[in-house]
């Protein structure tokens, strides 16, 4: 039986440019900061490179740097505060949802849990054709990002994908 995701996107599927969405059964109950914690928890060099890499080329077209993820472990967020270079939009144990908008694209990332089954939903709106170009590599790299983090939860938590 397949629980339906909480997840929410920046509109309606079809508006989209960008859509992408991965889920693994967690065998222990954790909250979505938890979940968070442990992906985040020591950036690697694949994570650091790429990050490095879009900022060196986004600086390039006047766009800010954003230095990728601290691996700072986080207790608490609330809604309104920044968590690395996301702002928090809404912050409960089964729901963690995280946005950046500039004038070339939006994004959104959602962390949900129902039922045990944790799920990545990431939804990007572009804006121009530098939002539209930016998003041909990141588009791909993203989905290499994410199957790394939810295998990582799934060493650390013992999860099995969905």
């Amino acid at each position: 039986m397949t629980t339906p995701s909480p997840a929410h996107t920046l509109s309606a599927l079809p508006d989209l440019d960008y859509y992408h969405s991965r889920s693994v059964l967690l065998p222990v109950e954790i909250t979505t900061l938890d979940a968070w914690n442990f992906m985040r928890a020591e950036p690697g060099l694949f994570m650091r490179l790429a990050f490095r890499t879009r900022d060196a080329i986004s600086s390039l077209f006047g766009v800010k740097r954003i230095g990728g993820f601290s691996g700072v472990r986080r207790e608490v967020l609330l809604p309104g505060e920044k968590l690395d270079f996301f702002l928090v939009e809404h912050s409960a144990p089964d729901l963690l949802i995280l946005s950046v908008r500039d004038r070339h694209l939006d994004v959104m990332i959602c962390l949900s849990i129902t039922d045990r089954v944790f799920t990545i939903t990431s939804s990007v709106v572009t804006h121009n054709v530098f939002g539209r170009l930016y998003m041909l590599p990141v588009g791909l790299v993203h989905k290499l990002l994410v199957n790394r983090d939810l295998e990582r939860l799934k060493r650390e938590t013992g999860a099995a994908e969905t």
